[in-house]
């Protein structure tokens, strides 16, 4: 009984260092920006979804895109992406919030999600205000 009780302890002790708290990672697309454009020359059932702050937006954005800042996706479902399996295309400045972003909503339960980097790449036209 003695040499069962360290051995019992190791066995815990493993199984405890194996054992991950990690969440599966939610899934999102990345693609570049010449594939975004050419989804939205394909595509007609899809958001653009600038995760800037709503002073960048208002300085310069893609047209049609709507803005909710990547700080205020969290657990709560988003009343203006009601339809959690429609075309969400993300971007941001750089590509780090856009990142972020897209792997949020992957979370909330968005199935059709693809990030495509920063307005730094664009070359599209962009416009101003809201």
């Amino acid at each position: 009984m003695k040499r069962i009780i360290p051995l019992l302890l190791a066995l815990l002790i493993f199984a405890s260092c194996t054992a991950t708290d990690e969440q599966p990672k939610a899934d999102y697309r990345q693609v570049t920006m010449d594939e975004a454009v050419s989804m939205m020359e394909t595509e007609s059932d899809y958001i653009i979804l600038d995760v800037r702050t709503l002073e960048e937006y208002k300085d310069k954005h893609i047209p049609g895109a709507i803005c909710i800042p990547n700080e205020t996706i969290g657990t709560d479902d988003i009343p203006e992406l009601p339809n959690k399996e429609q075309l969400i295309l993300v971007y941001c400045r750089s590509g780090n919030r856009s990142k972020q972003a897209s792997a949020k909503l992957a979370a909330l339960g968005y199935t059709n999600v693809v990030e495509f980097g920063g307005i730094i790449s664009w070359t599209g036209e962009t416009v101003t205000g809201e």
